[in-house]
């Protein structure tokens, strides 16, 4: 379905995870509306509880996993162009 949209290339790989997570976090939200009895902040806050602790158990029993990295890399001083030649 999606192999013939070129202008997807770039952003294709990361497509997958996307809509997966937007699948779960669809789930965890109905699950918070159906806690919260349709109060706006209520629902907000049972749906951002209900998240941490299911990402939290994901991340503490090893099924999720974040490798989070940091490179550094080091920038040379711009080179300062040749002096110019007295006449």
């Amino acid at each position: 379905m999606l192999d013939n949209i070129t202008w997807l290339e770039p952003v294709r790989p990361f497509l997958v995870p996307v809509l997966i997570g937007a699948a779960i976090v669809f789930v965890l939200d109905l699950i918070g509306n159906l806690i919260s009895f349709s109060n706006r902040i209520l629902n907000a806050l049972a749906t951002a509880i209900v998240f941490a602790v299911v990402f939290g158990g994901l991340l503490y029993t090893g099924v999720l996993k974040l490798d989070v990295r940091t490179e550094t890399t080091t920038t040379s001083a711009p080179a300062t162009p040749p002096a110019a030649a007295a006449p």
